[in-house]
């Protein structure tokens, strides 16, 4: 098996991409600062370079990431910078796979009131988990809400 490790430096906090043969691996580990929340876009567009993304796809992608890394940021760390939150991408079989983890107490993410229902739709906020689900193909929470993992097709 033939390795290749290509490093990333854009300053964006993400550490390295390893490609082995058809898989993909890459992470970032950020602070839970919430201007951190705007590295996301350097990863995701290193991401649709990478892997061509269809605009759509990028679209998806972008929002979901930003979605899940502000609410590790804000309700899972409590912006608490001693706390970090890790994303972690996957390719295999055509799909992304995104991982993103956070150290906070986690939360009951079956029990989330709908934000499209009347009493909800003008309410600022509670939209993020939605999003997620709706944008990805996949979505699941593990580990008590600690860790999201999203799935895109390529």
């Amino acid at each position: 098996m033939i390795f290749k490790t290509l490093i990333v430096s854009l300053n964006t906090g993400f550490k390295h991409c390893q490609r082995m043969r058809e898989a993909s691996t890459s992470s970032m580990k950020l602070s839970s600062n919430p201007c951190n929340v705007e590295k996301v876009t350097t990863y995701v567009e290193f991401l649709a370079s990478k892997f061509r993304f269809a605009p759509d796809t990028y679209g998806n992608v972008l929002i979901s990431l930003t979605e899940a890394v502000n609410n590790a940021i804000i309700h899972g760390n409590k912006q608490d910078e001693n706390k970090m939150v890790e994303v972690l991408t996957a390719t295999r079989n055509g799909k992304l796979a995104i991982t993103v983890k956070d150290e906070g107490k986690g939360f009951d993410y079956s029990n989330l009131p709908d934000p499209t229902c009347a009493e909800r739709i003008r309410e600022c906020g509670g939209r993020g988990v939605f999003l997620m689900r709706q944008l990805s193909d996949r979505c699941r929470f593990q580990d008590n809400g600690r860790v999201v993992e999203m799935e895109f097709k390529l």
